[in-house]
């Protein structure tokens, strides 16, 4: 019988803590065992194995990154919502380091069905801020693309301390919001 308290939600919860505190390379199941108090079989009867506790890990983070994204955009449109959605873009990977980081651990062809609808929900915030461009078709998807590695890329490195430089990170990435709003327009 599980543990009384103890459910998937709790073991993502287990494994959230220690992906927050060390990194995704810590989330093994004997620490989110440790974590949650339990012997590593008991998480067992919660989850199948370190890949499906990994892939709900995963969508938790694109729910979170969603919400955050959705509320940064809602009402908005155009140059607003390109600016509003790489402002919290980039302070949700900022703040979740971690979690954004095991985000990224997740191999794309073996989706878990609820990670897919998670991922799709996510991308349909983005490609609907895109929109309110006139893009479609392909300039749609190469438009997503540029958008996403341009926030990712600063962001990680921001998270990663990778900008030693002693100019304002507030400037240069005011700066890449204009390059990236100048080139969707």
């Amino acid at each position: 019988m599980p543990r009384v308290g103890l459910s998937p939600d709790g073991v993502v919860d287990a494994a959230i803590t220690i992906v927050d505190a060390d990194g995704p390379a810590a989330l093994t199941l004997a620490a989110v065992a440790a974590k949650a108090g339990v012997a590593t079989p008991s998480l067992y009867k919660h989850v199948r194995n370190l890949a499906e506790l990994r892939d709900l890990v995963t969508t938790r983070v694109v729910e979170e990154l969603t919400e955050r994204l959705t509320a940064a955009v809602m009402g908005r449109s155009g140059d607003d919502a390109t600016r509003a959605l790489m402002r919290a873009y980039r302070s949700y990977v900022v703040d979740h380091p971690g979690r954004y980081a095991a985000m990224n651990q997740t191999s794309a062809p073996d989706l878990d069905p609820r990670l897919a609808a998670a991922s799709q929900r996510l991308l349909d915030v983005l490609l609907a801020v895109l929109r309110g461009y006139g893009l479609e078709g392909a300039a749609l998807v190469h438009a997503a693309r540029c958008l996403r590695s341009s926030v990712h890329g600063f962001a990680v490195l921001e998270a990663a301390g990778g900008f030693g430089l002693p100019a304002d990170l507030e400037a240069s990435y005011d700066l890449l919001i204009r390059m990236v709003v100048g080139g969707l327009r």
